[in-house]
């Protein structure tokens, strides 16, 4: 059986339970309640290229794949200066990047998936 890449990935929620659990606080900011999440089977297949390049340390289709995300729009939780980097996911007939990214983070080794040029992200989610 082959397992996703990244399948075990720590998501969100195991965050927000292990926070819990050893007493400390979430505290919800504007930006990290506009993060959705979707399922893993449920990208377009392009995205698991992507994955699967980024879990092989590339080569990338692009000069841009894996340079820093600067999480200038402030919808992914706020972290320091070079947690997340951003990765281009082909859209079939464009002739240019397109608009869809995946976005890692390295601590807590998420994936977020934007279809929108970085308007909306969704975490990706493994477990479903």
């Amino acid at each position: 059986m082959r397992f996703p890449p990244r399948i075990t990935r720590i998501g969100a929620s195991a965050a927000v339970l292990s926070a819990l659990l050893i007493g400390g606080t979430v505290t919800a900011t504007p930006a990290a309640a506009a993060v959705g999440s979707i399922c893993y089977s449920d990208l377009p297949s392009q995205a698991y290229d992507t994955l699967e390049l980024i879990e092989q340390g590339g080569p990338y289709p692009y000069d841009q794949d894996g340079t820093v995300f600067q999480n200038r729009e402030g919808i992914l939780p706020s972290q320091s200066s070079g947690y997340y980097h951003e990765y281009t996911v082909k859209t079939p007939g464009s002739s240019t990047r397109g608009a869809r990214r995946i976005v890692t983070g390295e601590k807590n080794q998420e994936d977020y998936y934007t279809a929108d040029h970085y308007e909306s992200f969704d975490l990706v989610n493994y477990g479903c």
